[in-house]
């Protein structure tokens, strides 16, 4: 159409595309943010409180009930050469320390010389009755080559360091990373001063968030 000058006349362009840019943007923002969310949470490195593993009776639970305290975590068998030692040890371990900074996570385990033979139940029995075990207890499971839990397969993973034995021992700190792996033939007794450390620095920094 002509203007009365013989010039094309100008239309107002649309206002449609105005009305949509505020919206793509408001979206646009959105799904950067949550493609931000979704790739830290991808990226955050997992430690052993993230897992969950099955209680000694059976029921699943989430090791991040142990966050912020810590972890002695070890494979035990009633039968072995070391068991009474070791539980004796660890039980005035936990009495000693347990349970608000510290706690024994005690995972039975047959692998090693079939040396835990016994049901969930009368592991637990056994543990509570002959040694007074206040300690939490897990079921009986697999703790080191490819049918290891994944719990353990970070324990591995995160020292070089798979049980060979009954009662390796794995110091988690309260953020769940690993600090100190022990072998069977060291006491608890021995390891006490590191574990104390760690409880120490705990409630120390509790006092000076006070």
């Amino acid at each position: 159409m002509l203007d009365p000058e013989g010039s094309v006349e100008h239309q107002p362009a649309s206002s449609f595309p105005k009305v949509l840019l505020i919206p793509l943007a408001m979206l646009l923002a959105i799904a950067a943010l949550l493609l931000l969310a979704f790739s830290a949470t991808r990226q955050k490195e997992p430690d052993f409180y993230t897992f969950k593993v099955v209680n000694i009776r059976g029921k699943l639970v989430s090791l991040e009930k142990y966050r912020g305290s810590v972890s002695l975590v070890v494979n035990v068998a009633s039968e072995c050469g070391y068991t009474d030692s070791h539980y004796k040890a660890l039980q005035q371990l936990q009495r000693d320390l347990g349970p608000y900074h510290f706690n024994v996570l005690a995972f039975p385990c047959n692998q090693f010389g079939q040396q835990e033979p016994d049901t969930n139940k009368e592991i637990e029995s056994f543990a509570r009755k002959t040694y007074g075990a206040s300690f939490p207890m897990f079921s009986k499971i697999t703790v080191s080559g490819a049918g290891a839990i994944p719990a353990y397969k970070y324990l591995i993973d995160s020292t070089g360091e798979e049980p060979t034995w009954n009662f390796w021992k794995y110091l988690v700190d309260p953020n769940g990373k690993v600090v100190k792996v022990w072998d069977s033939t060291v006491s608890v007794e021995e390891i006490r001063p590191h574990v104390t450390e760690l409880v120490r620095k705990i409630i120390l920094k509790k006092k000076d968030e006070l």
